[in-house]
């Protein structure tokens, strides 16, 4: 089940707003250029960001993701329609034939139970074509980024054309070995209503992600810095063989 922040409408609707740095996926659009792919699979793909990005391209997508509500969002955008959206999840999907399987941000870190993990592996597995690239990145665990997940380091006050002032901020609520939980909490001060969205994520070292890609039938053909995290986040770039 996605978390609320993806799946409350409200929430949804300014999702965007919230997130403007995605200089992330500039990497990915390289990477997309880089493996001359013309068919992508966007596993998690949220409010469509980075689908729409390659279909500005003339990159045929498919984006899946379990959160209607952020899929209602990515419909109602410029160009949705050369987008192919899916709710659900990469466990179960349609033959594809993918060149690219992507999952960017902390997708690949919200698949927190190992069978649902495996699954997704699987799906991207038999989603891509023989010779056909899965990126994702996730978090290097021994930086702790968890650390700086509290108000002093996350609260802010946007404001939203149509939805007035939005204040956030993020409270850590625990740590229990690769699994770290944590309140994210939204203020719409136009009306004063209060939302809150628990998210916990896997932090997997590279060991463990590269014996999970090889375990499914990947070939772990690099392991390299994300750009925009150079040092504390790793991107994955395996290939189906």
């Amino acid at each position: 089940m996605a978390d609320e922040c993806f799946q409350h409408p409200r929430l949804a609707a300014v999702y965007d707003a919230l997130d403007t740095d995605r200089g992330d996926l500039d990497a990915y659009l390289r990477m997309a250029v880089e493996f001359g792919a013309r068919r992508v699979l966007d596993i998690g793909c949220g409010t469509g960001v980075f689908a729409l990005l390659l279909a500005d391209r003339g990159i045929e997508v498919v984006g899946v993701d379990p959160a209607a509500a952020s899929l209602d969002v990515a419909r109602e955008k410029p160009g949705a329609a050369r987008v192919r959206w899916i709710e659900g999840d990469a466990a179960a999907l349609p033959p594809l034939r993918a060149d690219l399987a992507t999952m960017t941000a902390n997708v690949a870190q919200a698949i927190t139970g190992p069978r649902a993990w495996q699954g997704t592996l699987r799906g991207a597995y038999e989603a891509l074509r023989p010779g056909g690239h899965l990126v994702f990145e996730t978090r290097d665990p021994a930086r702790r980024a968890w650390e700086e997940w509290d108000r002093e380091h996350t609260h802010r006050v946007v404001e939203i054309p149509g939805a007035g002032a939005v204040e956030s901020w993020c409270d850590l609520l625990d740590v229990s070995g690769p699994l770290v939980t944590f309140r994210w909490t939204y203020v719409f001060t136009a009306d004063g209503e209060v939302l809150t969205s628990d998210s916990t994520l896997r932090f997997r070292d590279r060991d463990e992600v590269e014996a999970d890609l090889t375990g499914r039938g990947f070939e772990v053909r690099e392991v390299r810095d994300a750009p925009d995290r150079r040092g504390r986040e790793l991107v994955f770039l395996a290939r189906r063989a």
